[in-house]
């Protein structure tokens, strides 16, 4: 008999304006009470699909990479990056994706562009900001069936395309997305990854990957809304940026776009669209320090909205996943 069988129920507090909450008292030992709650907790997590865990009392970054590996295992090294971040403490433990204070980051699916994506996101708050930034989630079954059935049907049969130039000016440098400069090991990587690339005159790489834009779970077999084609879009950026970059970069030099399968651009009333789709079935809850949040990655979509004052959420990725309807090649996809 497990540790966890002979813990105690956990109570659940379910609002549908957040994400479901557990409430401890300071366990002391917060990673040997995550391992004796680990079934309890990541059940709790499949059925709602995220779900924060209150009185940890979480504050030092060994003490998080201790209760991420009693909940999930061994954590998932970052690959493909496109913003890069600082490692912290144990390995596959880092800090939140480096964003201006000021600018929400929308709703996405972490790494879904990966042939191998994480299923299970940890997070933990050490330091809350003074307002705002909380990790909302949004549930991407509910997402998909709140779209226009037109606009889903198109991405399912074709679905999406993302363009990255590699420019060592914005976003992750190849080392830091491919983990080594050597343009023989990033081809070898691009051609296992199923990602088209393109070395420029000016010596910068161009990639197209294509990607599902619909998958089924793998527990549940639901089908989801599993992407990042609104967050990595030129039109979700804040207007005067995007100009920006185009204007240095041209069209087909932005450090980061999406696209229909084919090629077609994505309108802005399209990216607006899924962004008012995502703020309708959005869930928050501010975080305190201390706190911890569970995220099914598959089901679950999150973001990170703007805030004041200082935030540190230290951030773990597990459970890699080679979905079965995820887009193995980018020619099997269109074939």
């Amino acid at each position: 008999m497990s540790s966890s069988s002979l813990a105690p129920p956990l109570d659940v507090e379910l609002r549908p304006d957040r994400p479901a909450i557990v409430h401890v008292e300071s366990p002391g030992d917060a990673p040997g009470w995550a391992a004796q709650y680990r079934e309890a907790l990541r059940a709790r997590v499949t059925e709602h699909g995220a779900l924060v865990v209150r009185g940890l009392g979480l504050r030092e970054a060994d003490q998080a990479g201790a209760v991420f590996a009693g909940l999930a295992g061994d954590l998932v090294r970052e690959r493909e990056a496109f913003a890069p971040r600082a490692a912290e403490g144990p390995a596959g433990l880092y800090s939140s994706m480096p964003w201006p204070a000021n600018q929400p980051m929308c709703m996405h699916h972490e790494l879904s562009y990966l042939l191998e994506v994480p299923g299970l996101l940890l997070f933990a708050c050490l330091s809350a900001p003074d307002g705002g930034g909380a990790t909302a989630v949004a549930d991407a079954e509910q997402v998909l069936q709140s779209l226009p059935t037109a606009l889903t049907e198109r991405f399912e049969r074709e679905g999406w395309l993302l363009t990255r130039t590699y420019n060592d000016e914005i976003g992750a440098s190849l080392p830091e997305s491919f983990g080594t400069d050597d343009r023989t090991e990033i081809e070898r990587y691009c051609r296992a990854h199923a990602i088209d690339f393109t070395w420029r005159a000016d010596g910068s790489l161009y990639t197209e990957q294509l990607r599902s834009a619909v998958v089924r779970h793998p527990l549940t077999g639901r089908r989801c809304w599993f992407n990042q084609i609104a967050f990595l879009n030129e039109w979700t950026l804040d207007p005067e940026v995007r100009e920006y970059l185009l204007d240095l970069y041209g069209e087909d030099g932005l450090p980061f776009n999406t696209r229909y399968g084919d090629g077609t651009p994505i309108g802005e009333d399209v990216v607006q669209l899924l962004n008012s789709t995502y703020e309708e079935h959005t869930r928050r809850e501010p975080w305190q320090a201390g706190d911890l949040m569970l995220v099914d990655n598959i089901r679950t979509a999150h973001s990170r909205e703007a805030f004041t004052g200082e935030r540190r959420v230290l951030v773990g990725m597990a459970e890699p996943r080679r979905l079965a309807d995820g887009c193995p090649t980018p020619e099997a996809s269109r074939r």
